[in-house]
């Protein structure tokens, strides 16, 4: 238990960042779902436009710190390559 109200503060903003950063995390998941539900039903043109959607969501969990620069771009870069080869194959 916190005895210090500095140490009780910190506890209580740490409680409203992770809410937050779940919220933000969980939205970052839904729209990469969405790229993923298109690209399974073979439909490039719309995995397209998530992406185009999802990109700066992504960005934005980077410059928050909910993701490592790293991890967005190796999902970016994985997801674009999948639509990529479904618009070839089409």
């Amino acid at each position: 238990m916190a005895n210090h109200a500095s140490s009780k503060k910190r506890i209580r903003r740490n409680a409203r960042r992770a809410d937050i950063n779940g919220a933000r995390r969980g939205r970052i998941r839904t729209f990469i779902k969405k790229i993923e539900l298109a690209i399974e039903a073979g439909d490039a043109k719309e995995a397209q436009q998530a992406l185009q959607t999802a990109q700066p969501e992504i960005h934005r969990g980077v410059a928050k710190g909910i993701l490592h620069k790293n991890t967005a771009g190796r999902k970016l870069s994985r997801l674009s390559a999948k639509i990529k080869a479904l618009a070839k194959a089409a």
